[in-house]
């Protein structure tokens, strides 16, 4: 506990780069919390005051921490085609409700190289009709690439939206061999 009687969690960070950019990993003793795209300089400096406003204490950049050195691991040899599945402790405390049942759902049940549809998805955490609400569990993702909302399609073959942005969604799905590789 903090001086005010509050829980604090301890969270470290580290920026990873990536064939879609940098990545921001961060981590608590229960798991990895949070990935964030594009994470720039100011990109970062607002992911890491929303992750003090939502778990309590300053996170801390510890690129080296052995909360974090799996993760990075894995994020790097998922990257590097030597690694379709992640097998890390995952702290799903900044989701909760029906987006953590889909979320949780997503990283189980929809494995390297395939898609569902958002009404599938849906379907298989027993709400059919709620393709909506899946589609804004996925922009509330905290956890995107390790859970992977970017295998998440629409119906008619369409790609869907992606809060990392649809380039990056393309690149993710090539990379697993969902689309192919863009010519340029």
């Amino acid at each position: 506990m903090d001086s005010h009687g509050h829980n604090e969690q301890r969270v470290v960070w580290a920026v990873v780069a990536t064939d879609i950019g940098p990545l921001l990993l961060a981590a608590t003793r229960e798991g990895l919390v949070n990935v964030v795209f594009h994470a720039s300089d100011a990109v970062r400096d607002r992911a890491v005051e929303r992750l003090a406003s939502r778990l309590g204490g300053e996170p801390v950049e510890a690129p080296n921490s052995p909360l974090l050195a799996e993760a990075i691991r894995q994020v790097e040899a998922y990257f590097a085609g030597e690694r379709h599945d992640f097998e890390l402790p995952l702290d799903w405390s900044l989701i909760s409700g029906f987006n953590r049942q889909v979320l949780r759902e997503l990283a189980t049940g929809v494995p390297f190289g395939s898609v569902v549809g958002y009404g599938d998805l849906a379907g298989r955490v027993g709400q059919p009709g709620a393709a909506q609400a899946v589609g804004t569990a996925m922009g509330a993702n905290p956890l995107p690439v390790v859970v992977p909302c970017h295998r998440v399609v629409e119906r008619d073959g369409g790609i869907g939206g992606f809060g990392g942005g649809l380039e990056t969604k393309r690149r993710l799905l090539a990379l697993e061999g969902v689309l192919p590789e863009p010519l340029f």
